[in-house]
């Protein structure tokens, strides 16, 4: 959809209602018709965001993601990555345990799993999945990047 055109729609509906009066509703319809032009591309942006998010939350897997290019807005469906199983494990996610984070921690927690557009339960699971990888070839354990001897003033 190229948001241009739903602009330029509403800024041509305004100015046919400016038709209708004398040179004062005119010139209001002008100014109107401007600020329709600044703030309508926000709103539609809100309102599609809106969509996107309704429409994810009734995925079972994936979500509806806004894609702006330019003056062309786009709804694309982005399926989730699947978090790869531990080695020996047959990826059945049915262990449970408690958790119990900081406030501010949720917090981080929350706002970045929102930011991905996938759940608090998938967000950990990848930062876990991460953290518990095999260390990369060639990087030391502690103190890899410690500064050894002495220097001169």
């Amino acid at each position: 959809m190229k948001m241009s055109l739903v602009v330029d729609g509403l800024r041509s509906d305004v100015t046919a209602v400016a038709e209708l009066g004398d040179d004062t509703v005119a010139e209001v319809a002008e100014r109107i018709a401007a600020v329709l032009g600044r703030s309508a591309p926000a709103r539609i942006l809100e309102v599609l965001s809106d969509a996107a998010t309704e429409l994810s939350a009734e995925l079972p897997e994936g979500r509806v993601q806004v894609q702006l290019a330019g003056d062309d807005v786009h709804l694309a469906y982005v399926e989730d990555a699947r978090v790869p199983a531990a080695e020996g494990e047959g990826g059945d996610l049915s262990a449970r345990i408690t958790l119990r984070l900081t406030e501010s921690l949720k917090t981080r927690v929350d706002e970045g799993a929102a930011a991905e557009g996938i759940s608090v339960n998938t967000f950990i699971i990848r930062a876990l999945d991460r953290g518990t990888a095999a260390p990369r070839a060639g990087r030391s354990g502690r103190g890899g990047h410690r500064l050894r001897g002495y220097g001169t003033t």
